[in-house]
């Protein structure tokens, strides 16, 4: 049997569906349809994750992660959050109430399975995870892969590490100069242009969307 993962959702469908597939591969799944009882399976059963659903009656899942996180006598868990994409303040909100990570709706099972295992070892590893992670894009350090909507892009060192540092703080523009220090080192010459050849290479990879062009600036990671 693998890990125990609670499921708190008051869609049926969704519950059914995600059970359906989690099931399918080994986990040990319990759900509820509401906050409150949400609350009560995490106090009543010991879980390595909990998929919270954000809009829920009774109590919202912002508040579930709140109590969960307050109560001193639950074993914490990973908990990611099931949000849909033009949820941005409620992504905001769940990582300050104490979430890890948020899994955007509508779920694709692939995905879905993908991020799971993603956030199980991430909690088996500590602190330092092996992957990064930003809505649909997973980072592995260890294999310099991509993981993208369940999709596996290698990508090489130089790729990797500049992907990695725009991924590091979404939002953020990195000016140039700073791109070629964190990624290239101040002890290797090269040029900008050498910045704009590798975006490309990424963009042809990615899509055009995840990666922003400052002008006379830098670059910045555009959640998507």
């Amino acid at each position: 049997m693998k890990e125990t993962i609670l499921l708190i959702d008051d869609d049926p469908d969704i519950v059914q569906m995600i059970s359906y597939n989690l099931k399918k591969e080994g986990y040990d799944v319990h759900t509820a349809n509401d906050g409150e009882n949400g609350v009560k399976l995490a106090s009543n059963v010991k879980s390595d994750l909990i998929l919270l659903d954000v809009m829920m009656p009774k109590m919202d899942g912002i508040e579930v992660c709140e109590t969960i996180r307050e109560n001193n006598s639950i074993e914490q868990p990973i908990i990611a959050f099931l949000t849909s994409r033009n949820e941005d303040y409620s992504q905001i909100a769940g990582f300050k109430a104490g979430g890890d990570d948020y899994i955007n709706k509508p779920i694709r099972p692939k995905v879905l399975l993908s991020r799971v295992e993603a956030l199980l070892r991430r909690k088996h590893v500590g602190d330092t995870p092996e992957e990064q992670y930003n809505g649909k894009v997973i980072l592995d350090r260890e294999r310099f892969l991509l993981l993208l909507e369940g999709n596996e892009i290698q990508l090489p060192k130089k790729e990797f590490e500049l992907l990695e540092l725009l991924l590091s703080k979404p939002g953020k523009v990195f000016p140039r100069d700073q791109i070629l220090s964190k990624v290239w080192g101040d002890d290797t010459i090269v040029g900008e242009r050498t910045i704009d050849v590798h975006i490309r290479k990424l963009r042809e990879k990615i899509g055009d969307s995840y990666i922003r062009t400052i002008k006379g600036v830098g670059y910045t990671y555009n959640e998507v």
